[in-house]
């Protein structure tokens, strides 16, 4: 029995195996010829010498965008219930908001009641104040991207209606989602707002006094804490202005961007 014939068929299904994983094939002239040669009900001639080598391609597209890889987190985080407790109590989860694209991202550790009726972070007085400084940094909130380490807002007793500190277990439960959305942004340096968000994404505890003003390493990206913006409408001290400024001038070093005079002296006593 003549086998000739299904051994080709599966040599010509070998190949175009092998091109559809994106290997060129080349034989060499004497091959073929050997091979044209040969009538189909003979013996095979020797194979063909065939040479394997990558195709020339362009380089590997990203797996999507930043903006979609983004979307597509979204939904998961918007509809997670790990917290029941939490689940119950908010209006709605605060995913993040900004460029896809920033260079610097801004996290805080939770929504408060503002941000949790508008779904936004950073939008109440604490927010307008943050907005102040990342415009003095010569940004604009378009620019940069703000997330919390907690999506939700910490519920609260009933008939309470201030803000609660989001607990180690909440944090540790929510970080993996902010965790994904560093990963897809890889920005250039993530600024902590305050101890809490600094202990949610390092387990940090120590005094803010005793942690900003140097830098610190979240997963091989450079992370700069300082004082929550909260912080700094309790206490109008200018000292501590001067503190927080002296931390995002040091943030905008490392992003290499030019710092004017007049920046340089931002709240700084004129006397």
């Amino acid at each position: 029995m003549n086998e000739f014939p299904s051994a080709l068929d599966h040599v010509h299904a070998t190949l175009a195996e092998l091109r559809e994983q994106g290997v060129e094939l080349r034989a060499s002239a004497a091959s073929l010829a050997r091979l044209a040669a040969t009538p189909s009900a003979a013996v095979p001639a020797p194979a063909p010498v065939v040479e394997t080598r990558p195709l020339s391609r362009p380089p590997a597209a990203p797996a999507g965008a930043k903006a979609e890889q983004l979307a597509a987190l979204r939904g998961p985080v918007l509809a997670c219930t790990l917290c029941p407790h939490l689940v119950q109590s908010r209006t709605q989860v605060v995913f993040g908001v900004g460029n896809p694209e920033a260079e610097v991202m801004f996290v805080g550790e939770a929504p408060g009641e503002e941000e949790d009726l508008q779904g936004e972070p950073f939008v109440g007085k604490a927010g307008q104040l943050l907005t102040k400084i990342i415009v003095a940094m010569g940004f604009s909130r378009e620019d940069v991207f703000i997330a919390n380490v907690l999506k939700c807002r910490p519920d609260l007793p009933a008939g309470e209606s201030a803000n609660r500190m989001p607990k180690p277990a909440e944090m540790q439960t929510c970080l993996p989602y902010l965790r994904q959305q560093i990963d897809i942004i890889q920005p250039r340096a993530l600024v902590a707002l305050g101890a809490t968000a600094l202990e949610g994404l390092l387990g940090a505890s120590e005094p803010m006094t005793k942690l900003r003003g140097r830098w610190h390493d979240f997963h091989g990206i450079p992370l700069m804490a300082t004082y929550h913006p909260a912080d700094l409408l309790q206490n109008q001290s200018l000292t501590d202005k001067r503190k927080v400024w002296e931390d995002l001038l040091l943030v905008l070093e490392r992003l290499e961007k030019p710092i004017s005079e007049k920046q340089r002296g931002f709240f700084l006593s004129k006397g």
